[in-house]
């Protein structure tokens, strides 16, 4: 079974011991020790569901794009990028990526590392000095305290959403939040593209609520990556949309990748959509919970954890780089360390059965724990319907675009399923 490991040129121990283990997990799959190959005639499969969920009215309309050892294999796009305009949905569409944003910022964390700049197990509070006091609302039946933490958050714990921050939307704590602009005042709690003020002051305001847990003692998702937006901003000196667009969307070459969609590129911005109680697609309202502030807006709020606008081949890019050790188009991005490091998990079982997470990419740790992954593999999505994996032992990156708030759809669970049906 050593020759398996020819399929992932990684140099860090920690990957080869992960991928050993991978290939006793995945025996019963007969898996070969050359990159699969792809039965393009079952992966054009996927074009007919695709074009069954929209004319079904179940979503306006997707990209989806699958790449292999970096070349594309698959693309396609289908639907409507806004349905009332007529206007079709394209290759080259504009998508609000919400959480995808997280992994973007993550790697910000990790090349700021590797430059000496700061330690993972540093303190929140030697970037943002409000985290130096943080507290915790403990509910017991009607009754809520707030007490301290028991020790200080350390970027750690941020990247591995073990700070016990969430969104603020939980309601005995929702009021608070809501005092401070965050939690049900901001959307569904992630959204600040409309704040007029810099991330950080967002930040410090954070600080004064209370958290959902102590520290390190449950893997809870929320405000997290935001906060490392300000801690990457601090250690820089530079601002998010600066060190995002000089250190990983310039070199990449993902030139449609923003926070705020450039003038010129309005008429690309794909349309939100929401999941009626019939399940259908409908047009979703403007404001936090719909259309957001993305086109118009006072464009100061750079959200590290859910921000970014993109296009499916962008994102694929940055795909690339993570699958590839940090590497790709001629551009070093990260160390293959820092890479295995952000994509193995670090929290043992404290976020699910089967699935752990790292350094901000969910880890698949048993094979049938995230569908058809393979263990090893890693990815996550955003609140707007997308979602993205990497499978090393294919050496594929499975990505899908949508703009639906909620979505209902189960589209995410069966994309992924329909492209590993086509693996030889």
């Amino acid at each position: 079974m050593l020759a398996a490991t020819r399929l992932f040129p990684l140099s860090s121990l920690m990957r080869y011991t992960q991928m050993a283990a991978l290939a006793a997990c995945l025996l019963p799959m007969s898996l070969n020790a050359q990159t699969p190959s792809i039965d393009q005639s079952r992966l054009e499969r996927i074009n007919h569901v695709l074009q069954a969920y929209v004319d079904s009215g179940e979503i306006a309309g997707a990209v989806a794009l699958v790449q292999q050892n970096g070349r594309t294999v698959y693309e396609h796009a289908v639907g409507w990028a806004d349905k009332e305009a007529g206007r079709a949905m394209s290759s080259d569409s504009m998508f609000r990526i919400a959480s995808q944003t997280k992994a973007l910022t993550s790697v910000l964390i990790l090349q700021l590392m590797e430059e000496g700049k700061l330690n993972l197990n540093d303190p929140v509070s030697r970037f943002i000095p409000a985290y130096a006091s943080t507290t915790v609302a403990v509910q017991q039946g009607d009754q809520v305290t707030i007490v301290p933490a028991q020790r200080p958050i350390t970027l750690f714990d941020l990247l591995t959403h073990t700070a016990g921050i969430s969104y603020g939307t939980q309601a005995h704590i929702a009021d608070l939040y809501r005092a401070q602009g965050l939690g049900p005042a901001a959307g569904n709690g992630w959204y600040t593209a409309d704040k007029d003020e810099p991330v950080c002051t967002t930040m410090e305001r954070l600080a004064s609520v209370p958290f959902l847990r102590q520290p390190g003692e449950d893997w809870v998702y929320g405000y997290n990556t935001d906060v490392l937006g300000c801690v990457a901003e601090r250690a820089s000196g530079l601002s998010l949309d600066e060190l995002i667009r000089t250190r990983i969307t310039g070199p990449l070459q993902m030139n449609d990748t923003h926070f705020f969609v450039p003038t010129d590129k309005r008429e690309r911005l794909v349309t939100v959509y929401a999941s009626d109680e019939d399940g259908k697609a409908v047009r979703a309202p403007d404001g936090a919970r719909g259309q957001g502030s993305y086109s118009e807006g006072p464009r100061r709020n750079f959200a590290g954890g859910a921000g970014l606008i993109s296009t499916a081949r962008d994102y694929a890019r940055f795909l690339e780089m993570i699958r590839n050790d940090g590497e790709a188009y001629g551009e070093k991005i990260l160390s293959p360390r820092a890479v295995a490091l952000m994509t193995s998990n670090q929290i043992g079982d404290l976020h699910t059965s089967g699935r752990g997470f790292g350094l901000g990419f969910e880890t698949t740790d048993r094979y049938g724990a995230n569908g058809m992954d393979a263990v090893g593999s890693y990815g996550w999505g955003g609140a707007y319907g997308s979602t993205y994996r990497i499978d090393p032992v294919a050496e594929i990156s499975i990505l899908l675009m949508i703009n639906q708030l909620p979505l209902s759809s189960d589209i995410r669970t069966k994309y992924p399923t329909m492209v590993y049906q086509a693996l030889e």
